[in-house]
């Protein structure tokens, strides 16, 4: 008998990502006109590895077919009630993983905090509520209703018991959340390490900016992305990050602690102040200035045939990082371009010994770097003198190579 194929939609799973493999994920959707961006969320969830099951209101059908959900999802779309007992297969004890409500109007936040289950969504949430499975609210509505002091009671009696995704206010509205920043949440969520919750972590990230005078300066072509996906895959693990930023292209995430720097000292002095509170782990992943120089205080005039600068060596901050604190974990970057792979360890190695770090990641940042910078291959060489390598992936994949290797190491120090 031939196996019967699966669904066409489900070709997409893990597509972005396995941040959500095994997760069962319930995405009930409120009637809103907000609805229609759910099948965008749905598809998110998917391409991160969920399985993605949608409970709709009647009031939704009346905006989108339950055929679209089905589309969408790969699976069935509950718009009512059976003998099935479809909200108990759904989100009774264990059965799921998180029920995502998005979006969320105030009707639906209401029966939820008062114990009202009259249609498929507000009954699976309250099975779900009672069977402790977590619960994330994107609220849309009016801002008036936003504002009303019955929604402000429901949101407060249940704000330790539920998490909610703060609305955009805009136009007079409370618009629910894009769906990339409602992924970005869960995701978020599902990061948590029992390893890395708690610790405290400073990140360096991003270039420096060294004066030649007022307006022209010397640099490199850090984006700050790395340091910037580390803060973030730190910060989804549970643990406390200050970020000691120089001017990158990326957003620093939410949640971090970020301290703005231009030039090489001053992120110095950053990293200084802040190790004389106590950090778990030191993460050096800048782009510092290896030289710094006294800049011209006037506009340099551009009639001069030729030019002499002069550099001085700017300070390696990393080499001082375990002398305030010598129990530290501390992580360093070495970078080296269109070298030999045993020339990139072997200076790795080196850069280990000066600065006493436990890990090392090292890339090659010549050529093939250079052709796709989303894309990174790195090495990482641990204290014992190991060296694991990558493969070449997406920046965001690199980083959760290197946060895994952090992991094993401090499990293995515990």
């Amino acid at each position: 008998m031939e196996a019967k194929r699966k669904h066409p939609s489900l070709d997409i799973v893990e597509s972005y990502g396995t941040h959500l493999s095994g997760k069962k994920i319930i995405l009930c959707v409120a009637g809103s006109v907000a609805a229609y961006k759910s099948i965008e969320l749905a598809r998110l969830l998917m391409r991160h590895g969920a399985h993605v099951t949608c409970v709709a209101s009647q009031a939704v059908t009346k905006l989108i077919q339950p055929d679209y959900f089905k589309w969408a999802t790969g699976n069935a779309v509950i718009t009512k009630l059976t003998g099935d007992l479809e909200h108990i297969k759904l989100a009774d004890y264990g059965q799921a993983d998180l029920i995502l409500v998005y979006p969320a109007t105030a009707n639906t936040l209401g029966k939820l905090a008062n114990g009202i289950d009259d249609t498929p969504v507000s009954t699976v949430l309250t099975v779900g509520f009672g069977a402790k499975i977590p619960i994330i609210m994107a609220l849309a509505m009016h801002k008036a209703m936003y504002e009303n002091a019955a929604v402000l009671r429901n949101m407060k009696f249940l704000k330790d018991k539920i998490e909610f995704i703060t609305p955009n206010m805009v136009e007079g509205k409370a618009k629910a959340a894009e769906p990339e920043g409602v992924l970005e949440y869960v995701l978020q969520k599902f990061g948590h390490s029992s390893i890395l919750s708690g610790k405290r972590i400073l990140i360096t990230a991003g270039p420096t900016v060294e004066p030649i005078d007022p307006i022209r300066v010397i640099t490199n072509q850090s984006t700050g992305a790395t340091g910037i996906l580390l803060a973030r895959e730190m910060i989804s693990a549970g643990a406390s990050v200050t970020l000691v930023y120089g001017p990158g292209m990326e957003e620093p995430p939410k949640g971090a602690k970020v301290i703005r720097v231009r030039t090489v000292n001053q992120m110095f002095d950053a990293v200084k102040g802040q190790l004389r509170r106590k950090f778990d782990i030191v993460i050096m992943a800048a782009a510092a200035a290896d030289y710094t120089l006294t800049p011209n205080k006037a506009k340099i005039k551009s009639a001069k045939k030729e030019l002499i600068i002069r550099l001085q060596k700017a300070p390696k901050i990393i080499d001082h990082v375990k002398k305030m604190q010598n129990d530290v974990f501390l992580v360093g970057f070495k970078a080296e371009a269109n070298v030999p792979l045993k020339l990139l360890i072997d200076s790795s190695k080196k850069k280990m010994r000066e600065s006493n770090a436990d890990l090392i990641v090292a890339n090659d940042v010549g050529t093939e770097y250079q052709r796709n910078p989303r894309l990174n291959r790195v090495l990482i060489i641990d204290s014992s003198g190991k060296v694991k390598r990558s493969a070449r992936k997406e920046k965001s994949e690199i980083v959760r190579f290197i946060r895994k290797h952090i992991e094993r190491k401090l499990e293995a120090s515990i």
